[in-house]
This record gives structure tokens, C-alpha cells and sequence, in this order.
């Protein structure tokens, strides 16, 4: 039976420099040590993760595990300043926190590392360093490749993600440590904010991948992971690639598991939630405690494989079943080769050229990049408008169902009439009805046609060929359905356009498509999570609820625009009283006509209350572009008091050159 525990609600970890980091550590009563789960984080403990922790430490604590929630240095109330996402200090700073949890006397020196997105690159990432006292990971919607697969860039095309990660992380990062715990709150919120890096700029500055990007890719080296790791995302999520990467590379006991789910861990998930916490325990208990929980027996994957539905940007149930694979690569998936004729997919290669020219605005059924960040209508609706937009090539209506597991690929021979040239890739399922749903999708910059680390730009006219693997999938295609492959020159607003209106011409005796087909005589069982278990929720005073909305239309001069509002609404801490409210809206716009007028816009606020202490943020972000540069600015002004005086403002603006983006 679960049993007791406390909670500390602060404890000071000193680092050899003098620094402090600032912990939550959730402790089980009775005779120890423990085990310990580690989440490692710049989101501030204190306020930012409390609702996501108490759903899940908590429980992981009344299963007999130490849980120490740390922020990371210079966020929430740690000490120091933050300087990148995956820095050597902040990697460095992980391996003392390890260090110092294993000397503890309620710690039997065995750790695990749990994270979502930021806590499961780190997880990865540390382990990847050998720390002796870490002995399993659980990776949730993570990355093997900084460059190939996170939030900057795909394909070697710029994200527009890369502009509004870094307007959510200069937002977080200027908030202030609580002064309960600092009685230099105010002093180190100056210093924060008078110090915050520029990460939008200088991740933008980054346009190849180089040794800036290969820290922390986990996938130049497998071997270095010695700590068994199971990696869990959502076919909802932007990160989808890792699992299988990680199930297929490793030399240590691997597992991959991808369900519904979007950019959340998976029992409190919109989509589909599910038992989370018994994928967790089972995993830690085998690893860290000495169980036979059969965490090892586990199928290399196991998948959740959609089916057709109807694509809304709301969050709605998916179509699908639960399978799985003992061994990853599977000897059940081989490559189909499907050519690209006129309009068509087929089993012999045509002859004829095709070209490929479209707006600047397709992709307005993309949904947003990471679904789960905001409120609420961001997920890829009915594809059928950008579809009528792009080079569509769709099979005849299938007589079977048609099983995809694993990354297609399309291979194409073209050529640009412009240096610089993007060409994305859509796989689609058409319903009868004419709905085409988004199966995968990638951008690749036909400049990088040889590889991420030294660009070369196209000469007009002249004929290459290229590959694009698409990203992870799992789908079946109904029988009377139709596969169909639809190819844009740009996608908007994912993927940041190019800065000028191109055609690609693909000469389609070289072009096709290798589909990763599935096909299995029997099923073994495929141990999916099922419902998710009872768990606790932060017991908060709501005072303003959550809400979100999202509207596209264009503007008199015939720009496309998209507004969002994301209200994360205002709720008052059970623990310490502390009152929090943020909101945040977006802005995207482009003219069909002309890519260089991308345009993006981020402003949010925070505010704080406890008792006679108020502090505000606002923070407003911008970026333009022309042909030849990118345009970022940002602004930051910090308010006190119930009349709200400034306490400091400050403004930043950089100017970069475009390179081959």
C-alpha cells in the first residue's frame, strides 16, 4: 500500500563555487534510505511546475522514492545566473546535485531522472556524462539531435518556434525569486534581468550544426548512456523522433513508448490520458529498487497507430489501437517504393516534370508547432485547403488497409530558380470525403541537400537530388482511403519561409517515395498503459480560470494574420500563499506574395501577490526579416507595488544575417 511522506518545502544545495541551488524534496516516512527521482528544471519549482508536481512526485514519494524537485541556477529561487538552455554549467551544476542526493542519509545512492521536454533533454543529457549515482532515466518528449530535432530548426529550415521559445523562456527568466526564501530577491531580479541572454538571437546565429548544437546531442555518442533509459512521447507531440532512436541505438536496456498524447506527461494529457505513473514506477522499480516488474521484458515499442478521423485544431479523442514491437528495428517493417507520377503515386516511375509553387500562407491547417503549450486550439486541422495549394501525388483509393510504421522518406531529383529554397513534405490520409488528415510531415532546406554542417547554395537551373525523412509515424490507412503526398515550398507559420518566392521543378523519374510499410501475422500483446490511476491536484484558490483563443483572417492589404490569447489564468498556492497569473498573445503574419513580410509578435505578462508584496512583468518580442536579414527586438519592463513603479526596463535588438535560411 502507498504509504507517507513529508514535504520540505525548500532546501539550500551548495555547490562548490558558493552558489546555491534551491530544492523541494518530497521525503516517504518510515525506515530508509531510498531510492530517489531527480526532475531538474529552470520552470521554478515555488510556483511555475507545483500544479504538474503535485500530480506527480507526490505519488512517486507514497511509493517509498525520495523526489527533489530543483531549479535550475538563476531560475526560480536558485542562486546564480542562467546563461543557455543545456549549458556545461547547468550539466555541470546536475552532476553535483546527483552527487550531493547520494551523500544524503535518507538516499541509498540509487537516482533516476524524470523529465518532460527540458527535463528529459537534461535527463539524457546527464547521463550521457556517467554520473555514478544516476541509474535510469525516464525521457519524456526529449531529443537525441539539439540541431536536427528541437524547437530552432528542421531540415536546416528556421523554425518560427526558435523566435517564440525564446520569448517564452525571456518572459520565465525574468521572474523574481520569492522573498521568503531570498532576502536579496530584489537585488538578484535586477541582476537577472539586467543579464538575460539574447537566446533567440543567438541560437538564430547558429544556423549550422556545429559544435554549438552538437552539446548535448546524445546521438554523437550511444555508448556514453549506461543508464537504462525509457523514452515516452505523444504522436501529438513535436518530439517524436527520439523513442525509437533511443530504442534502435542504445547499448543499455532501451524502451520507447508513443501514445495520443501532446506535449504533456501522459496521465494528464487532453488527449487520451493515460497511466503514466505505472510506466514510471514499474521502470524505477526495476532499475532503482531491484523489482521484478518486468520493465526489461518490455517490447522494444510500443505505439499507439492512428486512424482517419476528422482533424480539428480542439483537442478531441484519437482514432486508434495499441500495438507493439518486441524488437526495434522491427523485421515486421520493410521499405514500400511507391514513384511519383503526374498527380500520382504508383508502383512504376513516370517521366515528366512537375512543378512545385505556392503561396507564402500554406500551412494554415499546421497547428501550432508543440502542441500542450497553449490553452487550446493547436493541433493540425483538415489539410484539404493547403493541400489544393501544394503538388499533390495520391495513390488510387486503397483496396487494403495500409499500415505505416516508422519515418518515410521522399526522394526527390530538382531543380530551384533561386539560391535558397525550402521544400516541405506533407503525408496525408484523404478520406472518401475529401478530409485529408496530416500523417507526418518535414522541411528541408535544399541548401543543406548534403548535409546540416556546411550549406551550399543552389545555382539556379541546375538538377540535384535530395532525400527528406519525414518524421516518426505510426497511422493505417482504411481500405477506400487514399495516401497522399503533398509537396509546398513553404509552411507557414512552422517553418519560417525563404526569402523569396521560389519554384522547385522535380524531374519525377527521380522521385519517390519509401514508405515504411508494417505487416505482422500476429500481434504480440502490446502492454499498453491503460487508464490513468487516481492522483492528487494542487488544491489552488482559482481566482481567474484558464481560457484561450486563436483567429485567422487577412488583412486589407491581403497579409494573412493570426491572432492567439492563452490566459493561464490566476491561482493562489496552497503551500505559501503566493497569488500567480500570466498571459500571453502571439502574432503571425505573412502576404502570399511575398515571404520576406513573415513577421512574428509575443508579448506576455506575469504578475505576483502575497500579501504586501505585488510585482509585475511585461514583456513584449518582436521579429522581421527582409531578403538578406533577420530583424529581433525585445523588451522588458518590470514593475512594484500596487501602483506598479518601474523598477527596471530595459530593450534589446540584434540584427543577423541570413545566411542560407
Amino acid at each position: 500500500m502507498p504509504g507517507a511522506y513529508k514535504l520540505i518545502e525548500n532546501t539550500w544545495i551548495s555547490l562548490p563555487d558558493g552558489r546555491r541551488l534551491a530544492a523541494r524534496i518530497w521525503l516517504p516516512e518510515g525506515k530508509g534510505p531510498f531510492p530517489a527521482i531527480l526532475e531538474y528544471l529552470p520552470y521554478r519549482k515555488r510556483d511555475g511546475t507545483a500544479p504538474r508536481d503535485e500530480t506527480t512526485h507526490s505519488v512517486f514519494a507514497a511509493e517509498g522514492y525520495a523526489c527533489i524537485r530543483v531549479d535550475i541556477a538563476g531560475t526560480g529561487d536558485s542562486e546564480g545566473v542562467f546563461d543557455d538552455e543545456y549549458s556545461n554549467q547547468e550539466l555541470s551544476d546536475g552532476e553535483t546535485v546527483l552527487e550531493w542526493i547520494a551523500a544524503q542519509d535518507w538516499c541509498n545512492g540509487n537516482i533516476g531522472m524524470i523529465g518532460i521536454s527540458w527535463g528529459g533533454f537534461n535527463g539524457l543529457q546527464l547521463a550521457f556524462r556517467r554520473p555514478a549515482a544516476l541509474k535510469a532515466v525516464v525521457s519524456v518528449a526529449s531529443t537525441v539531435d539539439r540541431y536536427s530535432d528541437d524547437i530552432h530548426y528542421m531540415g536546416g529550415c528556421l523554425l518560427s518556434d526558435n523566435a517564440n521559445w525564446g520569448s517564452q523562456m525571456f518572459a520565465y527568466q525574468s521572474r523574481p525569486s520569492d522573498p521568503e526564501l531570498r532576502a536579496d530577491w530584489r537585488e538578484d531580479w535586477i541582476r537577472r534581468i539586467e543579464g538575460m541572454p539574447f537566446m533567440a538571437a543567438e541560437w538564430l546565429q547558429q544556423q549550422t550544426r556545429g559544435d554549438f548544437w552538437r552539446h548535448g546531442s546524445v546521438c554523437e555518442d550511444w555508448s556514453a548512456i549506461q543508464a537504462p533509459v525509457l523514452a515516452i512521447t505523444g504522436w501529438a507531440d513535436a518530439y517524436v523522433n527520439a523513442p525509437p532512436a533511443l530504442a534502435a541505438n542504445l547499448t543499455v536496456p532501451a524502451k520507447a513508448m508513443i501514445g495520443p498524447w501532446e506535449h504533456r506527461y501522459a496521465h494528464i494529457a487532453k488527449l487520451d490520458p493515460a497511466d503514466f505513473h505505472g510506466e514510471v514506477l514499474a521502470w524505477f522499480g526495476k532499475w532503482l529498487k531491484g523489482e521484478e516488474t518486468g520493465a526489461e521484458e518490455l517490447p522494444d515499442y510500443r505505439v499507439f497507430i492512428q486512424e482517419h478521423f476528422s482533424p480539428t485544431m480542439q483537442n478531441k479523442p484519437r482514432q486508434g489501437r495499441w500495438v507493439a514491437e518486441a524488437d526495434w528495428p522491427s523485421p515486421n517493417v520493410r521499405d514500400r517504393v511507391l514513384h511519383m507520377g503526374s498527380g500520382v503515386l504508383a508502383e512504376k516511375p513516370a517521366s515528366s516534370v512537375q512543378a512545385v509553387s505556392n503561396p507564402a500562407t500554406v500551412g494554415q491547417a499546421s497547428g501550432y508547432f508543440c502542441p500542450g503549450m497553449r490553452f487550446d486550439n493547436e493541433l493540425a486541422g483538415d489539410q484539404a485547403d493547403d493541400d489544393s495549394m501544394s503538388a499533390c501525388f495520391d495513390t488510387v483509393p486503397l483496396e487494403n488497409p495500409l499500415e505505416l510504421l516508422g519515418r518515410p522518406r521522399v526522394k526527390v531529383a530538382f531543380s530551384a530558380d533561386k539560391p535558397v529554397a525550402q521544400l516541405v513534405a506533407r503525408l496525408c490520409d484523404v478520406s472518401p470525403e475529401g478530409i485529408s488528415q496530416r500523417i507526418t510531415f518535414r522541411a528541408l532546406n535544399l541548401a543543406c541537400r548534403n548535409g546540416f554542417e556546411a550549406p551550399e547554395k543552389l545555382i539556379p537551373g541546375k538538377r540535384y537530388e535530395a532525400e527528406i525523412e519525414l518524421n516518426e509515424c505510426a497511422h493505417r490507412l482504411r481500405a477506400g482511403h487514399v495516401l497522399r503526398l503533398a509537396l509546398s515550398t513553404s509552411y507557414w507559420p512552422v517553418v519560417w519561409p525563404a526569402p523569396e518566392a521560389t519554384e522547385v521543378t522535380l524531374y519525377l523519374e527521380g522521385c519517390s517515395l519509401v514508405l515504411p510499410e508494417r505487416s505482422v501475422s500476429k500481434e504480440i500483446s502490446p502492454q499498453n498503459p491503460g487508464a490513468p490511476r487516481d492522483y492528487p491536484a494542487l488544491q489552488s484558490e482559482q481566482l481567474r480560470e484558464a481560457r484561450g483563443t486563436s483567429k485567422t483572417w487577412f488583412r486589407a492589404d491581403g497579409a494573412l494574420v493570426l491572432d492567439t490569447f492563452d490566459d493561464y489564468g490566476k491561482a493562489v498556492d496552497p503551500y505559501h500563499g503566493i497569488c500567480v497569473g500570466s498571459h500571453v498573445t502571439m502574432h503571425y503574419e505573412v502576404h502570399p506574395d511575398d515571404p520576406a513580410t513573415a513577421a512574428f509578435a509575443s508579448d506576455w505578462n506575469f504578475e505576483f501577490e502575497r500579501g504586501d508584496w505585488q510585482v509585475s512583468i511585461d514583456t513584449e518580442n518582436r521579429m522581421t526579416c527582409d531578403r538578406e536579414n533577420f530583424f529581433l527586438w525585445r523588451k522588458v519592463t518590470a514593475y512594484e507595488g500596487e501602483g506598479k513603479d518601474v523598477v527596471v526596463s530595459k530593450e534589446w535588438q540584434e540584427t543577423i544575417p541570413r545566411g542560407v535560411l
